[in-house]
């Protein structure tokens, strides 16, 4: 009989010896007629379970195998697997000197191979002799599995502080796959280095970059941009897009890139309601979804513009959005089992409306304090001076809300609620010199008009009187004045 190869050896052992005694379990042989049984069988050929050669087992061992089965009656197939070596995975050959010498030499070098282990063993048996016979290569092998001791890959680049912590984290902590409950519960973004250059306007061959942004439960991609540079402006610029195509989400996952932690957009975040998380430092396996999704993006959308000549961005950028809506999204994703769209708007979804473009352009902001020059009420804001309204002389510091890459729209802010007072425009030192001058607008409420007081002030009137009542002489000597 055929056995699968996809058993283990064991259990297709224990199949076996069941096929032998099956009939004699489902048809015990009369009394005195087990001899002839069993003779029956030993004259009969069997497949081998692992050579698959023909194979005959003695009427004393099918007697045994017979015996077995009959007295186990829970599991009389797993009786008859064959039993396990008391030294199995013990590794022998191996002492405790030369098992401590491997550990050591594992540790310093975790991206070696078992072959060069087991090589370097060898050279530190030849010179040790405690070490005693040099082990195999199937010995090594198995003694590094058996203690989880697998391969690393070689880290590339310096070999930081916060790359060594991430290293040591991910080998003490446990890996998990995770999914967002609720539809825009949880976006993930991240730029790509796209795979071939681009020919920008300035005739210069540049490679750009993607910015992706997807949704965590539903893997649709909410907006998709190339650009020629990671910054925080371009980052605020496809997030704009994304929320105004996908409404807002509850929380939002990237690296800890300076684009993406830059105070317009973490501040960003927060004024939307956007609950903005980091992946740990050196840790993009937490970011998974948004680094798959990079293999289509190379496969088949970059793979069906490998023969266009003289890409441009514009060309580039138009091709992906036609590719990410018409095929990405409403194409069945292997994972959840329907199409990205569809799963999208089944919900259950956690989406609130997104406010409009001036609205979201605002909220991307930096807010900082700065210091009025009570000289001629300016702010500088990036080694420029800004122009303050006289209403507002008063004050010793001030909170604006600028973005860096757009200073011609600057807001006063009130410090206490975050309400916009005022848009703030840069120093004109041309129309100042006309000499015109505006007149000073009132601070306050303008304040009741009352007589002004005259005579003493009422503290020192009652300084006086308090000396007096004490009926002490004045504690000075009168002297009239000079002629």
């Amino acid at each position: 009989m055929t056995q699968r190869r996809s058993s283990r050896v064991h259990e297709r052992w224990a199949q076996l010896r069941f096929s032998v005694i099956g009939q004699l379990l489902a048809a015990p042989p009369q009394k005195g007629a087990l001899a002839a049984a069993l003779a029956e069988l030993a004259a009969r050929t069997w497949c081998h379970p692992t050579t698959g050669a023909p194979v005959r087992f003695g009427a004393s061992t099918i007697e045994r195998w017979y015996y077995r089965a009959l007295r186990e009656r829970q599991d009389p197939v797993g009786i008859l697997r064959r039993k396990r070596r008391r030294d199995a995975g013990q590794q022998t050959a191996m002492n405790d000197a030369l098992r401590q010498a491997l550990f050591a030499q594992y540790a310093a070098h975790k991206s070696w191979s078992a072959q060069l282990h087991r090589d370097n063993l060898a050279v530190l048996v030849a010179k040790h002799s405690e070490f005693g016979a040099a082990p195999s290569y199937a010995t090594v092998r198995r003694f590094l599995r058996a203690h989880g001791l697998v391969k690393h890959r070689p880290r590339s680049g310096r070999q930081t502080a916060g790359a060594l912590a991430a290293e040591a984290r991910l080998e003490a902590r446990e890996v998990r796959s995770y999914e967002a409950e609720r539809v825009n519960g949880l976006w993930h973004w991240d730029f790509h280095h796209g795979s071939r250059k681009v020919l920008t306007s300035r005739g210069e061959w540049r490679t750009p970059l993607l910015l992706g942004i997807l949704d965590d439960r539903s893997r649709l991609a909410c907006h998709l941009q190339w650009y020629l540079h990671e910054t925080a402006q371009n980052v605020a610029h496809g997030l704009m897009q994304a929320l105004q195509k996908r409404g807002l989400p509850r929380a939002a996952m990237s690296d800890n890139g300076t684009a993406m932690t830059a105070a317009e957009i973490t501040q960003g975040l927060g004024r939307l309601g956007i609950l903005h998380e980091t992946t740990l430092p050196y840790s993009p396996y937490q970011n998974a979804k948004q680094e798959t999704f990079w293999g289509p993006v190379e496969g088949r959308l970059m793979a069906m513009l490998e023969n266009v000549a003289d890409l441009t961005m514009a060309q580039l950028n138009e091709a992906t959005q036609a590719w990410v809506e018409y095929e990405y999204n409403r194409k069945l994703h292997s994972e959840i089992g329907v199409a990205p769209v569809e799963r999208f708007l089944a919900g259950p979804a956690v989406t609130r409306p997104c406010p409009d473009s001036a609205a979201l352009k605002l909220a991307f902001t930096r807010a900082e304090r700065r210091t009025l020059r009570k000289s001629d009420g300016t702010i500088v804001i990036a080694g420029r001076r800004f122009e303050v309204p006289n209403r507002y002389r008063h004050l010793t510091t001030l909170e604006v809300r600028y973005a860096d890459w757009d200073l011609s729209l600057v807001h006063l802010v009130d410090e206490q609620t975050g309400t916009v007072l005022c848009r703030l425009f840069p120093q004109d030192k041309a129309a100042n010199a006309s000499g015109l001058r505006r007149s000073l607008e009132p601070i306050g409420a303008v304040p009741i008009a009352v007589k002004p007081a005259s005579g003493m002030a009422p503290l020192l009137a009652g300084l006086i009187e308090q000396r007096a009542a004490s009926g002490l002489p004045p504690a000075y000597l009168v002297k009239d004045e000079d002629p």
